[in-house]
């Protein structure tokens, strides 16, 4: 026990530090832009007036209350203040909406699209990688080029193709949106249905690239097992085939719980494309429009949660494998 606790102190250590040095990063990067948010509220607002010292109030007054008339210390520890006590700021781009009611009105869009493709992907592409692996011969020969081409065509290149052809020119899919732009949010039967038949292109143009880049990695771990000499050794002694594939795919599955981990942590970043694409109300599309808009706090905010959630995925799996990883447990007693 006392090998598991140093192994877990461990790895608390590195990721109270690697989170300390990605808060400084994420406060620090966004900053350094060149755009000035402050004059672009400002502008908006004295548009057309011809008062260059009221400009200059109202400019001042604003950079009083977003702080940036601090020096850059000073805001890192406001900016820290402000999230221990769950306040994320004022959006710049969005003033004066709370980038807390942003992001949780968007978050849960882009957890309901991503969430479901990426474990549907996993599944669909684990499997046929394992009979890819197993079978071998016609089924392999057509599995594999097909899961080279769906891997390598990059996810805004699957998203425009789908929408294309689905939406564009057969016309039975709608060109955008989250849901009809006529429809207000309730729990109607006709609201649901729009967000379903809108959910469809986004959802499987994440789906495809996804089960191509799947199969491929579990088909090379599978065959590596599968010639592994303790495969060798147990058909040898006479084990029964059935019982020897069961260990040969759990240990071939390892990584690739790796990876399903890391793209649920990172499925906020994963979401830009197709939701810029299909113009989803997601986080993607938040995030796309705060650097653009080079709001600071919503910047700040997304970048964030990407940031903690591949940090809490990460430190989870390290715990999770030195309990199921025999090579990980072997590590602890030497």
């Amino acid at each position: 026990m006392k090998r598991y606790q140093k192994y877990f102190t461990k790895k608390i250590i590195w990721f109270i530090v690697t989170l300390i040095v990605a808060l400084i990063l994420n406060f620090i990067l966004p900053r350094l832009m060149p755009a000035d948010p402050v004059a672009a509220i400002t502008g908006k607002l004295v548009s057309g007036s011809t008062d260059a010292t009221a400009s200059a109030r109202i400019y001042e007054k604003y950079q009083e209350e977003f702080g940036t008339n601090k020096p850059m210390i000073e805001q890192f520890f406001i900016y820290i203040g402000n999230l221990l006590k769950g306040d994320m700021g004022t959006s710049f781009g969005q003033y004066p909406r709370k980038v807390n009611d942003i992001v949780g009105s968007a978050i849960w869009w882009t957890i309901g699209l991503q969430l479901p493709a990426i474990i549907v992907g996993w599944l669909i592409g684990n499997v046929l990688g394992a009979l890819a692996a197993y079978i071998r011969k016609g089924f392999d020969k057509v599995l594999m080029p097909l899961s080279l081409f769906f891997s390598s065509v990059p996810a805004f290149g699957m998203a425009v193709v789908l929408l294309v052809l689905f939406a564009v020119n057969l016309k039975i899919a709608p060109v955008s949106g989250g849901y009809g732009f006529d429809m207000i949010p309730n729990f109607s039967w006709a609201f649901v249905w729009s967000v379903i038949t809108h959910y469809q292109l986004p959802f499987w143009s994440i789906v495809l690239i996804s089960i191509g880049g799947q199969a491929i990695g579990m088909r090379s771990m599978s065959i590596y097992e599968l010639n592994a000499d303790y495969v060798k050794y147990a058909r040898f002694l006479g084990i029964k085939d059935r019982k020897i594939v069961g260990y040969v795919f759990r240990n071939a599955m390892l990584p690739q719980v790796t990876g399903l981990a890391l793209s649920i942590g990172t499925m906020i970043g994963g979401a830009l494309v197709a939701e810029i694409i299909f113009s989803y109300p997601g986080l993607g599309s938040v995030m796309y429009s705060a650097i653009t808009a080079a709001d600071y706090p919503l910047i700040s905010a997304t970048t964030l949660i990407i940031t903690i959630m591949v940090l809490i995925v990460t430190f989870v799996l390290d715990i999770i494998y030195a309990f199921i990883d025999p090579r990980v447990k072997a590590a602890q007693f030497d």
